[in-house]
């Protein structure tokens, strides 16, 4: 390997990016506040606060050990001549070059995941088992381990192979290429994931017949929504925490509510989460955030063909012959600043709509006590951190922290008495 610009910007780039989620860790669990906030008094007893605390430092202990780990791994292969080797290894089993890319850039995924998988069952068999989270058998763990892998070499596979081939054969010109199939997979996917992806991780039964079921199908006409059927999901055989999702496109479109969450909820706040969500379709969030990820992928190509003829990016990470499929990995590590920033513009977007969401479902609800109280509980239940360090929320928050979302609910309320 050359130690010359290319490999110093992707070193400080790893290093600094490691340096700033400690910083903003470190920082998130000095915020935590000794006291309850007034807000969530009813919610949070000293004992369940206490346990939120902790979950917090446990779970950041997780991430940071997590992140050094993986970093000084790469950093251990990259001087070793890892990249070069197995560039080498890839290609002598002369495959032609997209067969050889997915080896190499397979090669590299599939280490990378078993470096990840110790913490990943530690985070849920001790962590989340710790503190009463877990669900999830030894075998629902490793059924979904071998469907995602699955998924990911049937899948992703065919769309790194496409990107291979066209960076291979489309010239200047490949980028857009690139783009356009990386569209039309991300289109293809709204629609196929709800009705064939989810359920292979998921049982989703239809809402049955009774109180909840027509006060949800209720307020769905009142906003003119488009609601075919409503959804419970098996949550509960991973974890406790609840949860709600909408998903889809066009007659594809599901609302899931967690078998948690329909547990723990009264029919007026699952009414209250129902519109909540209906709220980031009817203000356009899907197809808003939807586009926001076309735009990343545009930049994230087009930037990536400015590189992969420049020589001194392999010599600074040891790989001799330049290529497409190294390229992708190595231009990975010089983008990760650029990363950081459009991670922080889209995380802001999504802060945003989830504010919209809410003053959607109390506009069309009439109230904001029920979203509140739901939002409430969620916190409760699944031990969030109240006090979050502005840091840590600008870097890895995409909803805004409950305290001041029910802050912002409260001054929406209709029903709230003026002031003197």
């Amino acid at each position: 390997m050359s130690l010359n610009l290319y490999a110093l910007v992707a070193l400080t780039a790893l290093l600094g990016e490691l340096a700033l989620t400690a910083v903003a860790g470190l920082l998130n669990v000095r915020a935590i506040s000794g006291a309850v906030p007034d807000e969530f008094r009813d919610v949070f007893d000293p004992d369940t606060y206490a346990r939120s605390q902790a979950y917090t430092k446990a779970r950041t202990r997780l991430d940071l050990m997590q992140s050094a780990t993986s970093l000084a791994v790469l950093l251990a292969f990259w001087f070793a001549g890892g990249f070069g080797w197995l560039d080498g290894l890839a290609r002598s089993a002369e495959l032609g070059s997209v067969a050889t890319g997915l080896l190499f850039i397979g090669g590299l995924t599939f280490g990378s995941a078993a470096l990840g998988l110790p913490f990943r069952v530690y985070g849920t068999f001790v962590v989340e088992e710790r503190f009463g989270f877990n669900r999830t058998t030894a075998g629902t763990f490793v059924a979904d381990l071998v469907k995602g892998l699955v998924l990911s070499v049937l899948l992703g596979g065919a769309l790194l192979g496409a990107i291979l081939f066209f960076f291979d054969w489309a010239g200047p010109r490949a980028w857009l290429w690139c783009w356009t199939i990386t569209t039309v997979f991300m289109l293809v996917a709204q629609f196929v994931a709800p009705t064939w992806i989810l359920p292979l991780f998921n049982t989703f039964r239809p809402l049955g017949e009774g109180e909840l079921k027509t006060a949800l199908v209720d307020y769905a006409r009142s906003v003119r929504f488009p609601l075919s059927e409503i959804f419970v999901v098996d949550g509960s055989r991973r974890s406790a925490k609840a949860n709600a999702f909408f998903t889809g496109f066009g007659g594809r479109k599901r609302i899931g509510l967690f078998d948690t969450l329909v547990d723990q909820q009264s029919t007026s706040e699952l009414v209250a989460v129902v519109a909540h969500e209906v709220g980031h379709y009817k203000r356009g969030h899907l197809l808003k955030g939807l586009l926001l990820r076309l735009a990343h992928s545009a930049v994230l190509f087009w930037l990536l063909s400015l590189f992969l003829d420049r020589q001194g990016l392999f010599d600074a990470f040891g790989v001799a012959d330049p290529s497409v499929h190294a390229g992708l990995v190595l231009f990975g590590m010089l983008f990760t600043p650029i990363e950081l920033v459009l991670s922080l513009v889209v995380n802001r977007f999504s802060r945003r709509y989830e504010f919209e969401a809410d003053a959607f479902a109390v506009e069309t609800t009439g109230q904001a006590v029920p979203l509140i109280s739901a939002l409430k509980k969620l916190s409760a239940d699944s031990l969030s951190n109240l006090t979050p360090h502005p840091l840590h929320v600008l870097l890895r928050y995409s909803h805004p922290p409950v305290l001041e979302r029910v802050a912002a609910l409260r001054a929406l309320d209709p029903t709230r008495q003026p002031a003197g």
